[in-house]
């Protein structure tokens, strides 16, 4: 990415983990003398992003490195509310915002999203070819532009929470699977702690990863 197209980072931590049962970005999926999961996802934005701003609902977690804490404006609002107020905050004008529970992101598919053209308010990969379907988009790994504030904060204000509906409103650019797929086959950027079994599928894989 060149430095006339800088980037904020977004890690959002405020879920409450109500199907998982515990802190995950306290987990340490690498080893006791390894990094936290939210030191982890916050050292790979570092690569690609001129900031990082670790979004929670409460001050729990000391944000590692230079990454600084951002207070959730919308703790009732869920992703959306997380997305607006690292936005909001962020320094610069677009920001990619992932979830903290998402331990598999790839550097090379964050750095190809970072170093597209700024002709969008939203790029955001989806899993099939077909537009405009919630279950195939991926808006926790996506980089949204400042006109996107203005149609979230109305959806907050209003008491929704999907994402996606303030997209009919700004520029959209989908990342279909031709571009992301030969950087990430089998789309394991997008995976995340949501349950315990989650957890162990994802231990399974770095173990792999390790003895490969």
């Amino acid at each position: 990415m060149s430095r006339s197209e800088p980037l904020s980072g977004l890690v959002l931590v405020g879920g409450q983990s109500r199907r998982f049962g515990r802190d995950k970005a306290a987990l340490q999926l690498w080893g006791p003398h390894g990094p936290t999961l939210l030191e982890a996802v916050v050292a790979r934005l570092a690569v690609v992003c001129q900031e990082v701003l670790v979004v929670d609902s409460a001050p729990r977690h000391e944000p590692p490195g230079s990454a600084r804490l951002v207070l959730d404006r919308y703790p009732g609002g869920g992703a959306l509310g997380a997305v607006y107020t690292g936005l909001a905050a962020a320094a610069q004008g677009y920001a990619l915002a992932v979830a903290v529970d998402m331990p598999l992101l790839n550097p090379e598919l964050l750095a190809y999203m970072a170093g597209r053209p700024r002709d969008y308010d939203v790029l955001i990969p989806r899993r099939s070819p077909r537009a405009g379907e919630p279950a195939h988009l991926e808006p926790l790994h996506a980089i949204y532009g400042r006109p996107c504030l203005e149609p979230m904060r109305e959806l907050l204000e209003r008491g929704r929470r999907r994402i996606i509906d303030f997209f009919p409103q700004v520029r959209v650019r989908y990342l279909d699977p031709a571009s992301w797929r030969p950087l990430d086959p089998a789309g394991l950027s997008f995976r995340n702690i949501n349950t315990p079994q989650d957890l162990q599928e994802i231990r399974d894989l770095l173990a792999t990863r390790k003895g490969g």
